[in-house]
């Protein structure tokens, strides 16, 4: 019981008040100053697109994945794509192929696909017949006895994403979300700051977590 009142404690000190939390320390070596910013802001949309010409294979054109092992960038948030490839680069992110790539990839590299990627019109899948109950509340209301907040206070209530660390998840393939949410809960991805969403995910049932994959999927951004 114990244990359980300490987890929803860190769920709430860790969502409500992550600026402040001392309970987990930040899964990133990404420090969000104004010059950082403003750097990725900066970046050079022509160059990323040179650059993103070696990511087709996997992202897709123009940041469009056809695999559900490998998700769409396009309409990503700039800032989350680029602290991703630092994660990547410096290890809080572990993924054979791409943290070999990212350590290839210079700081003005990683903004300039950033930029380029996030500028480019997001994915969006066919609607399925699927009813998502579970999700739509989970996104709309939250749960009150997991303390956990509705996803769109983080996510947006279309799934855009906001501030600098948090993703859009409108129109990615459901199956790599779920994989996500998957890789979140039993510890195997490790980069969300202040463990956000390990905590979150740990009390997803598999039920949620597939259903949130084609809610997300089949929303529009």
């Amino acid at each position: 019981m114990g244990g359980l009142i300490m987890k929803k404690l860190i769920l709430s000190a860790a969502l409500l008040l992550p600026s402040t939390a001392a309970f987990a320390q930040p899964s990133s070596q990404v420090a969000w100053t104004a010059d950082q910013l403003n750097f990725v802001k900066a970046g050079n949309p022509q160059k990323g697109e040179a650059l993103a010409k070696t990511c087709n294979a996997c992202h897709g054109e123009k940041g469009i994945s056809t695999s559900a092992a490998f998700p769409s960038l396009a309409g990503q948030l700039p800032t989350y794509l680029y602290k991703q490839l630092q994660d990547y680069a410096d290890g809080s992110r572990d993924n054979a192929m791409m943290s070999g790539l990212a350590k290839t990839l210079s700081k003005q590299d990683a903004a300039d696909l950033a930029v380029w990627f996030g500028s480019q019109t997001p994915a969006f899948q066919s609607v399925t017949a699927m009813v998502y109950e579970k999700a739509e509340t989970l996104v709309k209301t939250g749960s009150s006895e997991r303390v956990m907040p509705p996803c769109e206070v983080c996510h947006g209530s279309n799934g855009k994403g906001q501030v600098v660390d948090i993703p859009a998840l409108s129109g990615q393939n459901a199956d790599y979300i779920s994989t996500t949410l998957q890789a979140f809960k039993n510890g195997t991805r490790r980069n969300d700051i202040y463990s956000r969403m390990r905590i979150i995910a740990q009390t997803l049932s598999d039920e949620e977590i597939s259903e949130l994959g084609y809610y997300y999927q089949n929303i529009k951004k």
